[in-house]
């Protein structure tokens, strides 16, 4: 695979990932509005979604390396396995990106409140716009 058909192929794959960060809490939400009681673990929840967000750091740490690792190694003989490095990278740290709205869509049950749900899938989404390839690596 040639540098061009690697990074478009990486584009759809976040695009793939975004989808299924999102669509979970806006399903959940959508389907499960209705019984709104006031719940005891809503806050335990929304807290739980927010530390998660640091389950992205050594994640991205690793991307990070793999990503410099993969611009050190254009136009080598070592540029697919670098790719693949980072396609491995990126796939871990794009999972750990989503915690956060995985969790609000839980905290649905919850009764957690529409603002903290916004907010946990917007942090999942702003964490999730790190793992996108930067122009200089195509």
């Amino acid at each position: 695979m040639n540098r061009p058909q690697v990074r478009r192929r990486f584009s759809i794959l976040w695009w793939w990932q975004l989808v299924l960060v999102v669509l979970p809490v806006l399903i959940i939400n959508s389907l499960f509005e209705s019984s709104r009681e006031p719940g005891v673990l809503a806050m335990p929840f929304f807290i739980a979604g927010m530390l998660s967000m640091f389950v992205s750091l050594p994640l991205f740490n690793a991307y990070k390396h793999a990503l410099i690792a993969t611009g050190k190694a254009r136009d080598t003989e070592v540029e697919p396995a670098a790719w693949q490095t980072l396609g491995e990278a990126r796939r871990k740290a794009c999972w750990g990106a989503g915690l956060p709205a995985w969790i609000a869509a839980a905290a649905v049950f919850t009764s957690l409140e529409a603002v903290p749900l916004i907010l946990l899938t917007v942090s999942s989404l702003v964490i999730l716009y790190l793992y996108r390839i930067p122009r200089q690596l195509g």
